[in-house]
């Protein structure tokens, strides 16, 4: 086996909460993990450190004595794959795994437990299964899962499907599983009292109804080290962050998982994503049927022991203006277009309405104007000089859309049978007037200028976290409690996600 390490996004603490970015050399975000299909594992115990100074004692599964991890590593496996975990101990009390998901999972050696044969020190256990489906999984201990899962033992497992191209992946081998960035969300919370009455070993004084969480992670750790490197030298046992990138149009693959026993709201701003699959099943109504019964959530809720995928875009559409700062003579951007389709008949000068494709017409807004750029069918898209008319369209009924003329000077009086047409803000205003720097209370992350990829002046001693003029969203917990590390605000279940400029390298 290999532990999967793309090269790193590097973070430099400028101030006490947030760091910015430096480029990268990979194109694709990929999940940090352990790849192969064979694998050792260790249970003992250790440290982790949350942001606001604490130590707390854990247990947890590492590929040896020395790497004990919080979470345990992340497997990274093919379909089809007979995937073999063996398990050594070094606690005192007997631990074991579970594959939730994975048909006929074998245990050989160890002692007969309650659930699955079970490994303490010197009697280790081998799991075998073959890994049938693709999808998103969590693996975790059997013995005692009320308490060993608090402790820290348990982790993530990634089956990628049979045709899996990293140059085109897909999570499930499905055209709407395909993406260009994947990244892991292995939600989890802590009770500090538990884990200090363990490490004391006042194990008969653990009282289950008390339960008082006043830690939350994602992957381990808490904000804002979620945004720190990954394998930074200074969480050496949680060693995943969690910083999305992408750019304009891309695809990025959610793969969110509930490790803890409560219900975690995962909130991301900027936009929807498509939920695709639950519990490693793509969610079709009958085989074959590419996530028909795929659905839009603002919030994803994680349910303990649950896992969802998700596909996020970001291409600023609907925001009812051009966030690159273009003017109509300026090239366009990759991805910047949002609907595309041939027009069937000449449409005179005075016509007043069209008719739009029904797959098209519902991805377009309803209470609202569009606009739009109409050039011809022998042009990849509207070059500067081949610009045939800027027009509005504005829903009527159904598939029926009023056509609104004559805006940005334009002057083409038809329509061709052929023409294209596509859904953009190029080259609009940004829709207000920004107040004076004088009035503004700047983040960290604000670049100076409202529009992507652009930097502009900022007073000394502000911003200096945002380089490359991207726009940062916050991706959080909706319960405001679990944004906190151990009552210090802000922390816990919170991390940033990028979206850059197009041409920006992401690993």
């Amino acid at each position: 086996m290999k532990q999967s390490m793309p090269n790193k996004i590097v973070l430099y603490p400028l101030s006490f909460l947030f760091m910015f970015l430096a480029f990268s050399s990979v194109v694709n975000a990929k999940i940090v993990g352990l790849e192969g299909s064979s694998f050792q594992f260790v249970a003992t115990s250790g440290y982790i450190t949350t942001p606001e100074g604490n130590s707390v004692y854990i247990w947890g599964y590492g590929k040896d004595a020395q790497n004990v991890q919080y979470p345990g590593p992340t497997l990274i496996v093919k379909q089809g794959q007979k995937v073999t975990i063996t398990l050594y101990s070094a606690l005192a009390h007997p631990t074991s795994l579970l594959f939730p998901g994975q048909g006929e999972v074998t245990a050989q050696g160890g002692t007969r437990g309650k659930i699955t044969q079970e490994a303490t020190p010197g009697h280790p256990v081998t799991y075998s299964f073959v890994a049938s489906k693709p999808g998103t999984y969590i693996y975790y201990s059997g013995s005692d899962p009320w308490f060993q899962i608090e402790m820290g033992l348990f982790g993530a497992l990634i089956v990628r499907p049979s045709d899996y191209d990293p140059a085109s992946p897909t999570a499930y081998g499905s055209p709407i599983s395909s993406y260009d960035h994947e990244y892991l969300f292995l939600l989890s919370e802590m009770d500090a009292q538990i884990h200090k009455l363990a490490e004391e070993g006042r194990f008969n004084e653990i009282d289950n109804t008390n339960y008082f969480p006043v830690y939350w992670f994602i992957n381990g750790r808490s904000a804002p080290d979620t945004m720190a490197p990954n394998f930074a030298d200074w969480l050496p046992h949680q060693p995943y962050n969690c910083m999305p990138r992408m750019t304009p149009g891309e695809k990025m693959l959610m793969r969110l998982i509930g490790a803890g026993r409560d219900l975690h709201p995962f909130h991301f701003h900027g936009n929807h994503a498509r939920v695709i699959a639950k519990d490693g099943r793509l969610l079709n109504s009958h085989p074959g049927a590419n996530g028909d019964l795929s659905y839009f959530r603002f919030t994803i809720t994680t349910a303990p022991g649950g896992t969802t995928d998700a596909i996020f875009e970001w291409d600023g559409r609907e925001l009812g203006w051009d966030f690159y700062g273009h003017s109509m003579s300026d090239p366009h951007e990759p991805n910047e277009f949002i609907h595309t389709w041939n027009i069937d008949s000449p449409l005179p000068a005075n016509v007043m309405e069209i008719s739009v494709p029904a797959a098209i017409s519902k991805a377009l807004p309803k209470y609202r104007a569009v606009r739009c750029i109409i050039w011809s069918k022998t042009h990849q898209g509207p070059s500067t000089d081949q610009n045939r008319e800027v027009v509005l369209l504005k829903r009527k009924k159904g598939t029926i859309f009023e056509i609104i003329r004559g805006r940005e000077g334009t002057t083409a009086k038809s329509w061709n049978p052929g023409d294209f047409i596509a859904m953009t803000d190029h080259g609009k205003k940004f829709p207000v007037n920004l107040p004076e720097k004088q009035e503004i209370a700047f983040g960290g992350f604000y670049s100076g200028s409202p529009f992507l990829g652009h930097e502009g002046e900022l007073p000394p001693g502000e911003g200096g976290l945002n380089p490359f003029g991207g726009f940062f969203f916050m991706w959080h917990s909706h319960n405001e409690k679990e944004m906190v590390n151990n009552n210090i605000f802000p922390g816990g279940m919170m991390t940033m996600m990028a979206v850059e400029p197009p041409g920006t390298n992401i690993e």
